[in-house]
């Protein structure tokens, strides 16, 4: 029985640990999304460019993100680095869901159960092979492309687009991407 109540209680601090958590993170306005957005042309491997660092990817290089329909219509997102410091590679499984129009680039990913936070494409091209993504709060950006490069006129164009939306881009982490002997 007092196990049982043991339990219960430590339930209900990590649950309130959690929401004091979430409400102390610095809030912005609800950011806008590329809309016409299709999620066929952005579907397949981007390469992290650029990043605000944050515990889950500390420490790691060769950043990647792959994402794939699955039939349900959620999307499945990979998520592999190398940990430099460690000598391995961390990879990290999850889902996405449109939050309301598959037309619009606003998205929410979870990769702990039934904990879910926003994934918004900001900016991308005509041809979908650079994006700008925001996330729940300014503590979250990432800067992607198709290949290990971005061309200097889209990086700065998109580092004045998160600037107008208030990110710190002095704060961006540019992530190397190398090649490993075999």
């Amino acid at each position: 029985m007092k196990r049982l109540i043991i339990r219960k209680i430590c339930y209900l601090l990590s649950i309130t640990i959690i929401i004091m958590f979430a409400a102390c993170k610095e809030k912005k306005e609800e950011t806008p999304a590329v809309k016409p957005f299709e999620i066929s042309k952005y579907l397949g491997l981007w390469y992290e460019i650029a990043r605000l660092d944050f515990k889950y990817e500390r420490g790691l290089n060769n950043t990647t993100a792959q994402y794939n329909l699955n039939e349900n219509g959620t999307v499945k997102v990979l998520n592999k680095g190398f940990a430099y410091e460690k000598n391995e590679w961390k990879t990290a499984e999850g889902k996405a869901k449109f939050v309301k129009d598959t037309n619009e680039g606003r998205l929410k990913v979870s990769f702990f159960g039934p904990f879910y936070s926003a994934y918004t494409v900001v900016a991308i091209d005509k041809e979908y092979k650079y994006a700008l993504v925001a996330g729940e709060s300014l503590s979250y950006l990432w800067i992607l492309s198709r290949s290990t490069t971005i061309p200097d006129t889209i990086k700065n164009q998109f580092l004045q687009t998160a600037k107008n939306l208030g990110y710190n881009t002095n704060d961006l982490i540019w992530v190397e991407h190398y090649k490993f002997e075999n």
